[in-house]
């Protein structure tokens, strides 16, 4: 390879990098060429895109984009595949349906929305994080319900009780 495919490679990463919210890093190391394919596949059907490339071209895209990377430059070694996905699950749960069957591929680290997470151990993590739509629905939920609770006590009873709240009101 030479430097200008190099090149045009960490161009290439550098895009990537900044168009996607989620990078996932795993050791793929020891896996046969039928177990990769198998794991292409299963990426492939859950929306995650893989991509197998050198750990130096992978280190300088992270350092030539617009995002702080942190620690997660530190676990380039060895094997590396780079995974990108539109959903934050997404390539930790496809890890983990994989390693059901075998003990690899292993979780280098992550990097999600600004935060960094490095190891396997953190790949259940991952997997349980809510969604920013989750969050939001959560939050909704949560502010509607004193809401509801206001008109439903005040329609219950609704011409004493407004009655009541009115005379109470008057009297001040």
């Amino acid at each position: 390879m030479n430097k200008l495919e190099k090149q045009q490679i960490v161009a290439e990463l550098v895009e990537t990098l900044n168009n996607n919210p989620f990078v996932y890093l795993a050791d793929t190391e020891g896996l046969s060429a039928g177990d990769t394919n198998a794991f292409r596949r299963l990426l492939f059907e859950n929306g995650v895109s893989m991509r197998m490339v050198k750990n130096t071209l992978v280190r300088k895209a992270m350092e030539d984009s617009d995002k702080d990377f942190g620690d997660l430059v530190s676990v380039l070694t060895g094997t590396t595949c780079v995974m990108f996905a539109e959903n934050v699950k997404a390539p930790a749960k496809s890890i983990k349906k994989f390693r059901a069957k075998s003990d690899k591929p292993l979780l280098k680290g992550a990097w999600v929305d600004s935060s960094v997470f490095i190891g396997d151990d953190q790949l259940g993590a991952l997997i349980d994080l809510k969604s920013k739509e989750d969050l939001i629905g959560e939050i909704i939920g949560l502010l509607q319900s004193p809401a509801k609770n206001v008109i439903s006590g005040l329609q219950a009873n609704a011409g004493q009780k407004v009655a009541g709240l009115v005379k109470a009101l008057s009297e001040r």
